[in-house]
């Protein structure tokens, strides 16, 4: 189990770094396509199982693939004159080491909580994708529909915007 997290860890961190590190926007909408892919893997590992069939459908399905095709509508022809890598790496750098130090910060703090000294037997909480989706297509059929309206009209807001007229 650890080897498989590890695995996990080391695709969503590859793909967060090199999201943020790489110039071609194209190549970093589909290295944050591999981060949140690598992010549901890990919720589904953790049976969030819900958590992580949104962070796929919703993430990695329907925003990763509109940041994708807004960007392939909206550049220029010109080929990018930049390097492949950004220069400001070290301030990225910085940032990162400052996040880790407080989060190692947090935790090692947290070690002396008398939650964490006597830890629970597993119990699972009885919240499956069925119960959820039961409850969506029940109880919340109207929110549901009011949402998957409000996304329709950004999607074709989206495309409105991005279409160019042509010059007569």
């Amino acid at each position: 189990m650890i080897w498989i997290f590890a695995i996990l860890a080391l695709v969503t961190v590859t793909g967060s770094v090199a999201a943020m590190s790489l110039r071609n926007l194209v190549h970093c909408a589909l290295w944050l396509v591999l981060a949140l892919g690598g992010l549901a893997a890990l919720f589904l590992q953790l049976d969030a199982q819900f958590v992580g069939l949104a962070q796929i459908l919703v993430y990695v399905g329907a925003v990763a693939i509109l940041i994708v095709f807004a960007i392939l509508l909206t550049r220029g022809s010109e080929p990018p004159q930049q390097p492949v890598v950004t220069g400001s790496w070290v301030m990225g750098a910085g940032v990162a080491v400052l996040t880790f130090g407080s989060l190692a910060a947090a935790m090692l703090a947290s070690l002396d909580t008398p939650m964490l000294a006597s830890p629970k037997p597993n119990v699972a909480a009885g919240v499956a994708v069925k119960h959820i989706g039961e409850k969506l297509m029940t109880d919340y059929v109207l929110p549901l529909e009011v949402v998957a309206l409000l996304l329709t009209a950004a999607l074709i807001g989206a495309v409105i915007i991005a279409m160019h007229e042509e010059p007569k």
